[in-house]
């Protein structure tokens, strides 16, 4: 028998659920990757238990996705759609030429407890795991005992079953937004700012850039960014930040409604493919260079799932079906390649970020939108690292032939991978 001692937790502050039934599958995490893909076991007809410290709620998060990475159900949850949607990396905006979709978390949440049925929640929180010969044995910090044929760790980015791996050390995305009105626009009126690294508010060693998204009438949601650091900047300096950026601008806030707080890694690694099924920032699937993470969940969901429930009719592995399904080889040496591109990331000097993603939005739309697509394959990904730089000013190319150097294997890897013919398109 192999055991899975979770990360201790402190004493759950709600009330005990009595010992229930036995189900199919077990998924620890009540956020939008948990859900996606309980809903989508449900689908396959499967029992599903979630288990997560807090009862059914909207995600507090705020979360942007390109329209076009959403399934169709998720795209009808969306809170607004915006067409103009722009970056900064100079005086003069970039288009980027593709909708964008704010997710209504409410209507998201009611949309995966329909897809999935009677989902049987408890608010409670695991404290260990042990596989047996039957299944799985769960213990929760209230006393509970669950069981499962399967069990599924969505717990987020600080996995419950298993301590997530960062190479070098976690290097962070961070962020501090507010939602308020203005009197005059903070941002571009109707349109999403998907990053302006311009700096009204005075050059700083950090880079960060303005994230903005116009709600509707005198309200906007900004927030200053981080994109990855190694240490990450603390909230008490971004917050300060964005409020010199707008005052800056001449655009502080009138009335702030809502403030946010964003910090996970950015650079997990994927778990190895043994031992429990992991799924959403807990398997690795936050993406290396944007940090988007929800859409990929929720597209990826029902193929891990029809992965499972294969697995337990047919009598095999549920957990090594839903990782070849979630983790194929090629997708992990893709994962490698753009953790690659992590460190070049945070190799290079202040400053150069602008026109690191100048550069990176010049490219032709299907590229750079393949290269933040966490399904494109390694060589795609590294033929496009190696066009950005031939492009590149020494500024940015030398930092990036540096990470290059300290990971010879991978960089081998990518470089072979770039040097295979791409499939060539019979016309029809």
């Amino acid at each position: 028998m192999t055991r899975y001692t979770l990360r201790a937790a402190g004493r759950a502050t709600l009330p005990a659920v009595p010992t229930s039934p036995h189900t199919d599958a077990l998924v620890i995490g009540g956020g939008p990757a948990a859900l996606a893909l309980g809903a989508e076991l449900g689908r396959q007809d499967l029992t599903v238990r979630v288990v997560a410290p807090h009862p059914p709620r909207a995600f507090p998060a705020t979360y942007g996705a390109w329209w076009a990475d959403l399934p169709p159900w998720a795209q009808a949850c969306a809170a607004q759609v915006w067409s103009d949607v722009r970056v900064y990396t100079g005086p003069q905006p970039t288009p980027l030429l593709r909708p964008y979709a704010l997710l209504d978390n409410a209507a998201l949440l009611r949309a995966m407890q329909a897809r999935g049925g009677a989902l049987l929640w408890t608010a409670g929180q695991v404290r260990a795991a042990e596989q047996t010969p039957a299944g799985w044995q769960v213990a929760g910090q209230g006393g509970e005992t669950w069981t499962a044929r399967v069990v599924i760790d969505a717990s987020g980015h600080q996995p419950a079953l298993r301590p997530a791996q960062h190479p070098g050390g976690a290097a962070l995305q961070t962020a501090y937004g507010v939602t308020a009105r203005f009197d005059r626009p903070p941002s571009a009126p109707g349109a999403v700012v998907w990053m302006d690294y311009r700096t009204p508010h005075g050059q700083h060693p950090e880079p960060t850039f303005l994230y903005a998204m116009h709600l509707g009438g005198d309200r906007y949601f900004v927030e200053e960014t981080s994109l990855v650091a190694r240490p990450a900047p603390t909230r008490a300096w971004l917050r300060s930040r964005l409020h010199a950026r707008l005052a800056a601008q001449g655009t502080p806030a009138r009335e702030v409604l809502a403030e946010e707080w964003v910090a996970f890694p950015m650079n997990a690694a994927v778990p190895p493919p043994a031992g429990p099924l992991a799924y959403g920032a807990a398997a690795g699937m936050v993406h290396p260079i944007s940090g988007f993470q929800v859409a990929g969940a929720l597209q990826d969901a029902p193929g891990v799932a029809a992965a499972v429930a294969g697995a337990l009719r047919a009598g095999t592995d549920p957990a090594a079906a839903g990782w070849a399904a979630l983790w194929p080889p090629e997708r992990r040496a893709a994962r490698s390649t753009h953790l690659l591109g992590v460190q070049a990331l945070l190799n290079l000097p202040p400053g150069a970020l602008p026109t690191f993603f100048g550069t990176f939005f010049a490219l032709p739309p299907a590229q750079w939108q393949a290269f933040l697509d966490p399904h494109t394959p390694a060589g795609p990904l590294a033929r496009t690292m190696l066009r950005l730089f031939a492009q590149f000013p020494n500024l940015v190319r030398l930092p990036l032939a540096r990470a290059a150097l300290a990971h010879p294997a991978t960089s081998l890897e990518s470089l072979a991978a770039a040097l295979k013919a791409e499939p060539s398109v019979t016309p029809a």
